[in-house]
């Protein structure tokens, strides 16, 4: 009953639980073997992969930031080949029961093509996931994800060259993500994968500089968390493929709050490097945070949320703290 109570099945991932890390936050997982039985995660997500090796932005890659951490990485990774040939097999072998997904990330529709027909018939993996907050250098590198038309053809492109699942990472960085949401559902996304790091910016008052080569970097850390309830939940009233929430989660109470949301699935990512053995624990602390919140499975808290607006006298009734 234990494993049917925290199951969750979403298109190419038979999920024992509902948790898994965020793209790139532990890697391609095999750096990460021993820092716990990888083996009990509902699913492992791998590191954005480009066409092309990507060395990344210049030093620091990671900062500081209120409640959090800001990144520019600048999708550093060995490109796809070594992906295929050096990671996936033997990741396959090491962990040969549980699902994996690999996020791919492109500059032009053609890239992003170029990549889900590489790997549209990889063996090792389960589904791909589509990280559609890459700049786009035909647009003058405004992000795919922050416009349905863009982030459509991009889901497209790579339906027609692939019968895996397709989940589209879509980006906090706009005003609102129904239409997005919406297209990319009808463009063949299998599901979407909400959200991705919320931009911002650091400045050094010593000199007078950005703190990040760009100037601008992702936030992510428990900042982000009251964002990606917001954007979960708005999705899930726009479209009706699965969501799998990502932003902030530290504690059991943040999986089930992004659930409640509308998110099917979680994914961890900035609290991974503060402990190791975060997924871990939250897993562990599954069926007693079920148990105290009155819900049978995890599937009961997805579809858990009561309608509001509601009236004053039963706000009060609710007495929230």
């Amino acid at each position: 009953m234990s494993e049917k109570r925290l199951a969750v099945k979403l298109p190419g991932l038979d999920l024992k639980n509902p948790i898994m890390p965020s793209s790139g936050s532990l890697y391609y997982g095999l750096d990460h073997l021993d820092d716990f039985d990888l083996s009990k995660l509902g699913a492992l997500v791998l590191k954005t992969t480009t066409v092309a090796e990507r060395s990344g932005n210049p030093q620091p890659w990671i900062i500081g930031a209120a409640a959090g951490v800001m990144n520019s990485v600048g999708l550093a990774n060995p490109g796809m080949e070594k992906v295929k040939r050096d990671f996936l097999p033997e990741l396959a072998q090491a962990l040969p029961n549980t699902p994996k997904m690999l996020s791919l990330a492109g500059e032009s529709v053609a890239e992003y093509q170029q990549l889900a027909a590489f790997f549209g018939n990889d063996p090792y993996l389960d589904a791909l996931e589509i990280n559609l907050s890459c700049p786009n250098v035909d647009q003058g590198g405004l992000e795919f994800g922050v416009d349905p038309a863009t982030a459509a053809a991009v889901i497209t492109a790579c339906r027609a060259v692939t019968d895996k699942p397709i989940y589209a990472k879509l980006s906090p960085n706009v005003t609102d993500i129904k239409p997005i949401a919406k297209a990319v559902e009808a463009a063949g996304a299998a599901g979407i994968v909400l959200i991705n790091t919320v931009v911002g910016m650091s400045l050094d008052l010593n000199t007078r500089t950005p703190k990040l080569y760009r100037g601008t970097g992702g936030i992510s850390g428990a900042a982000i968390h009251p964002i990606a309830v917001r954007f979960v939940y708005e999705a899930r009233q726009a479209v009706k493929i699965p969501i799998i929430g990502v932003g902030g989660i530290e504690s059991i109470d943040d999986v089930l709050e992004l659930m409640l949301a509308g998110a099917d699935a979680v994914q961890v990512g900035h609290a991974n490097a503060v402990d190791p053995q975060i997924m871990e624990k939250l897993i562990d602390q599954l069926p007693a945070a079920l148990d105290k919140y009155g819900f049978e499975t995890v599937r009961d808290v997805t579809h858990g949320l009561k309608k509001f607006p509601v009236s004053v006298a039963e706000w009060n009734e609710v007495q929230h703290d």
